[in-house]
């Protein structure tokens, strides 16, 4: 199962990235094995006891074997075998097997068999089997499709046992073992049968290096016994469960070398023949593209006329079969057609680029950062975005997103899909992340910024006034720059007036119960690096409490930062999810006849990822807040979160304080 570069763009993920791509090869007769006794390695695996470790886990996998056979050519055979038995009724998802395919992969066969609690034993049958096709994300067309086994007779103490061969993809000479799951698993192996004289190598991802046994001559085994699961349901902040999971990385081609900075190079080789020429201008991108920079006077409004073609002009769409999952479309057919997936856009931008004069890269990545891991080169991931080579005499301040890679070149990171966010700036979901450059014998692993907090925020300004009665109406004037004015653009692109008035009166009613969104307007500029503006007026019954003589009012009207976060022990890291600044500004106009007669305290919390300040002031009739929220990292190891806990307390308790009136 592989997967493939089709981009998610912001807008808090309304564009979904196509993750996977298969497609489908009809089933040979006889693939389902009707009426076979179950295998003895798998009576084997259900002899087996079910650890004490395991006594709170809704199922457990008891074994799972994949065996690779690779032919002179490269091309693998992979075999699994798998048993599952069921502990808990919330378990019995667990007994699904599956195996996904494509125009290039052929299922050999695909068989399933149940071992029930009163040792019966069922096989699945061909009505027990279902096809699906890639239909989660309505902007791709895939011919992906998997092939699914619902086993009968699965219930609490039943045991699946699952047997499939598939012929997979020719042009993949890499197998991703990710043997952590979300239940636990008592013995798991890999093996790898190799032609002679064909070398292997091998990467591993938050686990220690366990080395195989030669079974046979260049046959390699890994076991593992005992692997406990990945649990993250109830870890807040945390990072992607795909960064977290333990894996292995098996390499037995080109990238089969030693040295880690070796391997990335033979992968981002691998890139740059697969993409060879798909850049090519032709007569209409050249004219379009001479066009647009005429006159343009330096580097970035060249650079910026360009990109902002690419974002406004070609629709994010994807169409893959086969190997179109990985190599982009030419350039040409992708300008006539006005539309493409992550790596068409990439591919349209470097044409662009080139005649313009300026070197772009591809640059293959994953959205879910801490997934590309350095230290375990990988063809994995799922986008594929633009490494723009920036010239030593260039130096300005609107590229932000630059990275010196070991070249000693300077490289803009650009996401083509991501349609709201200018270049020079850089998503949040790939900043701290890392990705496979593709640039011939350059080709390097690159770490992906992490921009100023200057890149990115909200200046928020309200002004309020209070009744009597304790209720409080005023107008919110906020400026949103940056990714978080991106996706407010791409908000903005899909929903309608009565989508964002139902959008932001729930948002608000978090900080304000009861409120009612008088009027509210957006005001987004043409050019992508300016900042969106939204204002609204509002309006919220009994926000002010009455405590005899005394009115109770909370100074942080509206806008709430704080993080999940608990006081349970921290094993893995905490994602900030993105750096930025947010500034907050807010008068309230009081009562008459009140006057302020208490205020919360100031706080101030500074730590190395972090500046959190506010006070609460008073001055003739009005109450005035003011706070600064500053963060410098996206993501910062677990021994932090004491430092954690107290910054996210300390706003917490800013935004529930509460300033007391009395009357005169």
């Amino acid at each position: 199962m592989s997967t493939t570069f089709s981009s998610n763009s912001a807008a808090a993920r309304l564009l979904v990235a196509a993750l996977l791509l298969c497609a489908c090869t009809p089933g040979r007769a006889g693939m389902f094995g009707k009426n076979q006794p179950v295998p003895q390695w798998g009576m084997d695996a259900y002899k087996t006891r079910t650890p004490d470790y395991d006594k709170d886990a809704a199922a457990v996998i008891l074994y799972d074997e994949y065996v690779e056979t690779v032919d002179a050519q490269g091309h693998a055979v992979e075999r699994e075998r798998e048993a599952v038995r069921i502990l808990k009724p919330q378990g019995r998802g667990a007994g699904e097997c599956g195996v996904g395919y494509d125009v290039d992969e052929k299922i050999n066969y695909f068989r399933a068999w149940t071992i029930a609690a009163d040792e019966k034993q069922y096989q699945a049958q061909d009505t027990d089997f279902i096809e699906a096709g890639e239909t989660g994300v309505p902007v791709m067309l895939s011919t992906y499709k998997s092939r699914v086994a619902h086993p009968p007779a699965v219930d609490v103490g039943a045991t699946v046992i699952c047997e499939s061969e598939e012929v997979m993809k020719p042009y993949f000479q890499e197998k991703l073992w990710v043997f952590q799951s979300r239940i636990p698993v008592v013995y798991q192996a890999l093996e790898i049968d190799l032609p002679s004289g064909r070398a292997h190598s091998q990467a591993w991802h938050n686990f220690k290096a366990v080395q195989p046994v030669e079974v046979a001559p260049n046959r390699w085994r890994w076991e593992l016994k005992d692997t406990p699961a990945l649990i993250l349901r109830d870890v807040p902040s945390r990072p992607e469960w795909v960064a977290l999971a333990a894996r292995m990385s098996v390499q037995w081609g080109d990238a089969a070398v030693d040295g880690t900075d070796n391997q990335w190079r033979s992968i981002g080789q691998w890139f740059t023949t697969l993409e060879a020429n798909r850049p090519d201008p032709s007569p209409e991108i050249t004219a379009q593209t001479q066009s647009l920079i005429a006159g343009a006077p330096d580097f970035y409004s060249r650079l910026s006329r360009i990109t902002d073609f690419i974002q406004k002009n070609i629709r994010y769409f994807i169409v893959e079969r086969g190997i179109g999952g990985h190599r982009a479309n030419f350039a040409t057919d992708i300008f006539r057609n006005k539309y493409g997936d992550c790596k068409d856009k990439t591919t349209l931008l470097i044409s662009m680029l080139q005649v313009a004069g300026i070197h772009g890269y591809y640059l293959a990545v994953d959205d879910r950062r801490g997934f590309v891991d350095p230290e375990t080169p990988s063809v994995f991931g799922n986008h594929m975005i633009t490494a723009i080579e920036v010239p030593a005499d260039v130096q300005d301040p609107r590229l932000m997103a630059i990275v010196k890679g070991k070249d000693g070149k300077r490289y803009l990171i650009f996401d083509p899909t991501n349609e709201r966010t200018p270049v020079g700036n850089l998503p949040n979901y790939l900043q701290g992340s890392y990705g496979s450059l593709a640039a011939g014998a350059s080709s390097q692993v690159i770490a992906l910024p992490v921009l100023p907090p200057a890149a990115n925020g909200t200046e928020r300004t309200g002004t309020f006034t209070l009744d009597p009665s304790g209720t409080l109406t005023g107008s919110v004037d906020t400026s949103h720059s940056g990714p978080e004015g991106a996706d407010l653009r791409m908000f903005l692109k899909y929903s309608d007036e009565k989508e964002r008035r139902e959008y932001w009166e729930t948002s608000i009613a978090r900080d304000v119960p009861g409120v009612v969104l008088n009027s509210f307007q957006f005001v987004q500029p043409v050019a992508l690096d300016k900042p969106l503006e939204f204002h609204y007026k509002l309006t919220a019954g009994q926000y002010a409490h009455t405590a005899g003589p005394l009115l109770l009012v909370r100074p942080r009207v509206v806008g709430s930062d704080v993080l999940p976060f608990d006081d349970k022990p921290r094993t893995v890291p905490i994602d900030l999810n993105a750096t930025g600044r947010w500034h907050d500004s807010f008068d309230i106009t009081l009562p008459a006849g009140y006057v302020v007669d208490e205020t919360p305290d100031p706080i101030d919390v500074d730590v190395d990822f972090a500046t959190y300040h506010s006070t609460v002031t008073a001055k003739d009739n009005k109450l005035h807040y003011e706070r600064d929220y500053v963060v410098r990292q996206v993501q910062i190891p677990a021994d932090k979160a004491v430092a954690f806990r107290k910054l996210e307390s300390a706003i917490l308790s800013d935004e529930k304080g509460t300033a007391v009136l009395k009357r005169q």
